[in-house]
Parts: C-alpha cells; structure tokens; sequence
C-alpha cells in the first residue's frame, strides 16, 4: 500500500504560479509511475502529468503543456507539480497518484493509490 499526501494548493491571479507537492510513504516499490490529475465540478478527472520513478521519464496533457513540470525527489520520496501561466480553466482540485508498474498513462483508470487532493483556485 501507498499513501499519498498532496499539499501546495491555493489561490491565484491568472498569470501566476504555484508548486504542488506529494509525499509518498509505504510500499515504494509499488510506486513505479506517479501521476497528477484534477478534476473540476461538473468534468471528468483528467490527466496532467506523469512521471516513471525509475527513468524520470514524463509525459503531459496538451492543456499544460509548456506551462506545467512535473519532478521527483527521490531523497524526500516527494513528487512535485510546478505550474506556471495558469489560467482559470485550471482550476479544480489536483490529485496525486500512484502506480505499482510503470505507464506513461494520463488515464485516471490505470492508477492504484490515491492522494486526498488539494485545491487550485486562479481567478481571472
């Protein structure tokens, strides 16, 4: 099992940026992908970003391309989400999750353990 804790959310003007973590503890080794998702009321979870533990591998949804990071600090086995440039159409809560083997996947299906979320809020 994986526990997952993500923190870092806020509120922002457009234009600006704020840095999500999620610290992870348990079963690493059932931690081979780790991904960001968020979901919006009313919309679909969706993929933001995903990251292999092993490789640093990543992979990113065209909505947050060239604006959002994702990266792993293996040290403090965190995981991290810069976003840069937000808009409004980005807010929504942000989940973190993990996978036991390694995906590129951005689908929400694909993943094991789950994290509580923490909220993003950018105003116009």
């Amino acid at each position: 099992q994986v526990h997952l804790v993500e923190s870092g959310g806020g509120s922002v003007q457009a234009g600006g940026s704020l840095r999500l973590s999620c610290a992870a503890s348990g079963d690493l080794k059932s931690r081979k992908s780790m991904a960001w998702f968020r979901q919006a009321p009313g919309k679909e979870r969706e993929g933001v970003a995903v990251i292999l533990i092993g490789s640093g591998g990543t992979r990113y949804a065209d909505s947050v391309k060239g604006r959002f990071s994702i990266s792993v600090d293996n040290a403090k086995n965190t995981v991290y989400l810069e976003m840069n440039s937000l808009k409004p159409e980005d807010t929504a809560m942000y989940y973190c999750a993990a996978k036991g083997l390694a995906t590129m996947s951005l689908m929400a299906y694909n993943y094991n353990y789950w994290g509580q979320g923490t909220q993003v809020t950018v105003s116009s």
